[in-house]
């Protein structure tokens, strides 16, 4: 009885990537509310990033600031894969290796009271068996969807490579038995291959075969009740626990700055231009922090979205570049001729609050799992425009359960037009045709919104933490 009163101790360790970080630091807050000590661990500029912990949970929540090992081609300040382009993931990926010697001198010092658990992400192939040294348990953490990783497939596929070329990820794998479209366009994969795979001697194959293989079992965000069928598959290819906490939804009121200027005179003059449209009238558009446009595409972007004639907040990042950063151009005019119906943001923006505003028609993103959670949780019909990573899949996945539709692209090298971008928007926005697409959208408020569900998965899991830490302790 004494180890169930016992609080955990929980080492957070997330992978380089704002879209990682966030949602490791939004569970250790949730841990910390349940009165668990949890120890979150990155590197200095990312935890600048992340802001404050709530000052009801700074005696549980210890931030634990490592620096980053300077690498080769490797830009001085990066480090996160937001400050670099895709092409550069791989040296990212070399520092982040070289952070496992002073983590694990750390961990050796981490006594009062050591750690029972450390969850840990996709990248950190090297820590499972480094973490059984010191005799705790762990966890992996996937920040993908069930459907995503049963596609990817069990940990000895992974391991071993097996599909090594372009073509090996468009068509289903034999693991799966259903019939199911999640598989990747020609012109996805191919861009995930574009980058030098192995410049850190570990595929990405392999850090996800070999993070699954080495834990003691594995956490995902994401809803049961959403893909069923795909959860089932994923616990059988994986053969051990595998346990959903929910969606980990956004609250709205949390501190949503991330490190930015504490003021709240961003989100003012976004909801005053906002409170002027109409409702469900607006379309979204955000490609999330990391997915980087050819001049083409965005050209092409912008034109469809002045076409489709609605009105439209587009949040535009500045993508570093392989030499050196630069603005995005948009077509000649054009943010004189769209001004009075469109609003061009560049910078930071409070998403979750956007997507709450009564005005919001639809979403067009790039369908981030982050990203889609944000959108489902307020109800929101998904436009999508699939970019790069795990985004198709996702959007096979949403296409399917009948939430969004995907702008059309040449299967082969993406290409796409302007007028496909606005007939899309329309469709899933005002058309008649389009109804049940916004209405499912809006059931999903229900699944991935209902916080006392999500409440009791993190409860559940937790009491999972518990029970197995203190079986271990009778073991020893």
């Amino acid at each position: 009885m004494e180890n169930e009163r016992k609080p955990l101790h929980i080492v957070m360790f997330p992978w380089l990537a704002m879209g990682h970080i966030i949602p490791f630091f939004h569970l250790s807050k949730c841990l910390a509310q349940r009165g668990h000590r949890v120890t979150f661990i990155s590197t200095p500029r990312n935890l600048e990033r992340l802001g404050k912990v709530p000052s009801d949970l700074t005696p549980l929540l210890n931030i634990v600031s490592i620096p980053l090992p300077k690498v080769e081609n490797l830009p001085d300040q990066a480090e996160s894969s937001m400050d670099i382009p895709y092409q550069k993931a791989q040296f990212l990926k070399i520092a982040f290796d070289l952070l496992e010697t002073p983590l694990i001198t750390f961990l050796e010092n981490l006594s009062n009271p050591k750690p029972d658990w450390i969850v840990y992400d996709y990248a950190s192939h090297w820590l499972p068996h480094r973490a059984r040294d010191l005799g705790v348990s762990c966890a992996f953490f996937s920040l993908f969807t069930a459907a995503t990783m049963a596609f990817f497939g069990p940990p000895r596929a992974l391991l071993n490579d097996e599909r090594s070329i372009p073509e090996d990820y468009t068509v289903v794998p034999n693991w799966i038995s259903f019939e199911t479209d999640v598989k990747y366009r020609l012109h996805e994969i191919k861009k995930n291959f574009e980058a030098p795979a192995n410049e850190s001697g570990t595929s990405d194959g392999a850090r996800f075969g070999g993070s699954i293989d080495g834990s003691d079992f594995v956490l995902f965000r994401t809803c049961v009740e959403f893909e069923p069928e795909w959860f089932n598959l994923v616990s059988e290819l994986f053969q051990k626990p595998v346990i959903s906490i929910g969606v980990l939804p956004p609250s709205i009121e949390d501190n949503e700055d991330l490190g930015r200027s504490s003021n709240n005179t961003t989100w003012l003059s976004i909801k005053k231009w906002l409170d002027k449209q109409n409702q469900n009238s607006v379309v979204y558009v955000a490609l999330g922090t990391e997915s980087t446009l050819s001049q083409k595409e965005l050209n092409e972007l912008a034109l469809g979205l002045e076409k489709c004639g609605l009105p439209f907040f587009w949040v535009i990042r500045n993508q570093p570049k392989l030499n050196q950063e630069e603005s995005q151009i948009l077509p000649d005019g054009y943010e004189e001729r769209v001004k009075n119906r469109g609003v061009i943001y560049r910078g930071w923006v409070p998403q979750a609050k956007i997507l709450s505003h009564l005005t919001i028609g639809g979403f067009l993103t790039h369908c981030g799992w982050n990203s889609v959670i944000e959108a489902l949780c307020f109800g929101r019909v998904l436009i999508m425009f699939p970019v790069m990573n795990d985004q198709g899949l996702n959007t096979r996945l949403l296409q399917c359960k009948g939430v969004g539709v995907e702008i059309p692209r040449n299967e082969n090298d993406g290409l796409f037009t302007s007028e496909s971008v606005a007939e899309t928007v329309k469709f899933a926005v005002v058309s008649e045709e389009g109804k049940t697409l916004r209405a499912n959208a809006r059931q999903m408020r229900g699944l991935f919104g209902d916080r006392n569900r999500n409440g009791e998965l993190i409860d559940d899991c937790v009491g999972y933490l518990m029970k197995n830490r203190d079986a271990s302790i009778i073991a020893e």
